[in-house]
């Protein structure tokens, strides 16, 4: 049972920084909170600008259930300025890449695998949806138990994986989140065609309780763990501070 709660954040990059930016949050921040908060990364995508907005990344962070996230909120918020001093340097270097962001906390469906089990079980592929989809208040918890009991059927008929389905804290119960991996760009466009002609694409059962969705696609970043089937470490890092 997955008792984790994870950070969703969307970020806009300035100029040309998406890569640098990509880099800087996995080689550079992601080993500083693994020691620090036991916050792992579980993944880093740059958005696929004829789906979504542009430039711009998608970050997920892996914490310790609430009472881990209460831990690193303390550190990250506990003084004057609400920013570890620790992390001056690496603040600043952020904020030349980016111009800010959305986030939200997620809850993942029970069933929903960890980072680590993922990797294990090598499920990253070279392109991802992300969807976004807003039900009845109250229902979100139905809905994906709805999609985890379809998930199998999708992978038969499309061989997309649901990586992950979790739905969104503090938000009244309406919003969720699937992340699907898909192994080639041939497979998304397969299914996107059929949906397109008005046949069965994704969810059937469980799509009779949406009442919007939004889906964009995402490509890994060099080190994120779906790709490198590992924590980014303290020898991926660069000379940032400098």
């Amino acid at each position: 049972m997955n008792g984790k709660v994870y950070i969703h954040e969307f970020i806009t990059i300035t100029k040309q920084n998406r890569a640098r930016y990509m880099h800087h949050m996995t080689a550079n921040w992601s080993p500083i909170a693994q020691e620090q908060r036991h916050q792992l990364c579980y993944g880093v995508w740059g958005v696929a600008g004829s789906t979504g907005h542009w430039p711009q990344v998608v970050n997920i962070w892996e914490e310790d259930g609430f009472e881990g996230l209460a831990t690193s909120f303390r550190l990250e918020f506990g003084n004057t300025t609400l920013q570890d001093p620790a992390l001056e340097k690496w603040w600043a270097a952020a904020a030349d890449l980016r111009s800010g962001g959305f986030d939200r906390l997620l809850v993942p469906h029970p069933d929903t695998l960890t980072i680590e089990e993922l990797c294990k079980e090598e499920a990253g592929g070279e392109v991802y949806a992300h969807e976004l989809i807003k039900v009845s208040p109250g229902s979100a918890q139905r809905f994906l138990d709805a999609v985890m009991e379809e998930a199998a059927d999708v992978h038969g008929r499309s061989s997309w994986r649901l990586a992950g389905a979790w739905w969104t804290a503090m938000h009244n119960g309406q919003e969720c989140l699937l992340l699907w991996s898909i192994p080639t760009w041939e497979a998304w466009a397969e299914v996107e065609r059929n949906i397109s002609r008005g046949r069965d694409g994704l969810l059937s059962r469980s799509s009779v309780l949406i009442r919007e969705r939004e889906r964009i696609l995402l490509v890994d970043s060099p080190l994120s763990p779906f790709r490198t089937g590992r924590q980014p470490s303290r020898d991926d890092r660069t000379d940032w501070e400098d």
